[in-house]
């Protein structure tokens, strides 16, 4: 009994042995060759057996989100050589170049830029994307925000514009994609993440950019002026600076919202320059109590709704009559429409959030005493400037 169960054992293992083989579970039913393809075969080692994470390109998602991203925008992106002539003692001696980039936002020719890319230019250059140059002439600028129009002309078929996002909506660890022509190199895309939001960049002067886009995307000189895009393609800013002491990038890198962009680029399209609202202070002093009136323009909305400014008085000293500053005399404004104002920053950037025509109360300190003060803003191309 028991050699008869020993046999009968024997040949199911044999059997379940041969079906193994067969299968394919066994080397045994490879040959050389087959088991060599197996082990050096890419998509063997490396592919899940359950999960595919290559599209039919031999892309992953994210491969195939920056191709796309590239393969629809890199076309819209202009490279920008700027020439300047420097002079010496009223002899031009010298040309200098400066390069930047651009996004193409309209079939008519319009390019969106950086103002310090084309500031001072004598000649602008632009090349497509097909190497094709053309020269620009400049539309519009807006130097506080760095934002600038130039035109080229060219034909619809050699314009790709690109699709305008929307800035609001952005949270940190956003993919960003910014496209751009680093040291000359056109029409490069580097890829990182939104690092934080609402930062304040200085442009121009004691000015500010207030929700400004930082990233860390590489952006190397050339790239400023270039398109931020989401993962879909569309602006969501313009890359205009680095923040690094050698001039490359650091992993630091900010872009102009393109909320910002759209309230700018009407404007330099339909007169060339923002219309600002105007308070009539051309200069104030900033204080750690507020900020004292130093000049206010002739005849300006400040200076007929009854602010003050600096008395000068006259003195002698010996045969000199000097003129002297009575700072104590000036208003000092410290709130405007019940809202606490320490900064010419915060003065200014209330300012630019109305309109021609608007009224705002200051909140002033005269003489010990504490004032409210209507003022209807005018219109003017005078920019405050603050010490």
């Amino acid at each position: 009994m028991r050699f008869l169960i020993g046999c009968v054992f024997s040949a199911l293992m044999a059997s379940l042995f041969t079906i193994w083989l067969v299968s394919g579970g066994g080397e045994g039913a490879l040959t050389a060759q087959e088991r060599r393809l197996r082990i050096d075969s890419p998509v063997e080692r490396i592919r899940p057996s359950t999960t595919r994470i290559y599209d039919d390109e031999g892309l992953t998602p994210d491969e195939s989100i920056a191709v796309a991203v590239y393969e629809a925008v890199n076309r819209s992106v202009v490279n920008i050589t700027a020439k300047t002539v420097r002079t010496e003692r009223l002899i031009m001696t010298e040309h200098s170049e400066g390069t930047g980039s651009g996004a193409i936002i309209d079939q008519e020719g319009h390019i969106v830029t950086n103002y310090h890319v084309v500031t001072g230019a004598k000649e602008i250059a632009v090349t497509l994307y097909n190497g094709k140059s053309y020269e620009a002439t400049t539309i519009g600028a807006d130097p506080l925000n760095d934002l600038a129009i130039i035109k080229i002309e060219s034909t619809e078929e050699e314009l790709f514009p690109v699709a305008l996002g929307d800035s609001r909506g952005l949270r940190v660890g956003m993919r960003v994609f910014a496209l751009g022509n680093p040291f000359g190199l056109e029409r490069t895309l580097t890829t990182g993440i939104i690092s934080s939001l609402n930062r304040s960049l200085q442009i121009h002067g004691n000015w500010k950019i207030k929700s400004i886009i930082q990233i860390d995307a590489a952006i190397n000189p050339g790239s400023s002026g270039g398109p931020l895009l989401n993962a879909h393609g569309r602006l969501i800013g313009i890359n205009t600076a680095i923040a690094t002491t050698s001039g490359q990038s650091s992993g630091v890198g900010f872009a102009i919202p393109v909320s910002l962009v759209s309230r700018v680029v009407p404007q330099l399209l339909k007169y060339g320059r923002v219309i600002r609202p105007e308070s009539g202070l051309d200069k104030v002093y900033q204080t750690d109590k507020g900020l004292l009136i130093a000049e206010m323009r002739p005849n300006g909305a400040a200076e007929r709704a009854g602010l003050r400014g600096p008395r000068m008085t006259k003195s002698r000293r010996g045969p000199f009559t000097l003129n002297r500053e009575d700072r104590s005399a000036a208003d000092l404004i410290v709130g405007i429409d019940d809202q606490k104002i320490a900064t010419a920053e915060d003065f200014l950037g209330y300012i630019e959030g109305k309109q021609p025509g608007d009224e705002v109360v200051l909140t002033i300190v005269r003489e010990g005493r504490r004032l409210q003060i209507p003022i209807t803003l005018a219109t003017s191309e005078a920019i405050e400037r603050a010490e």
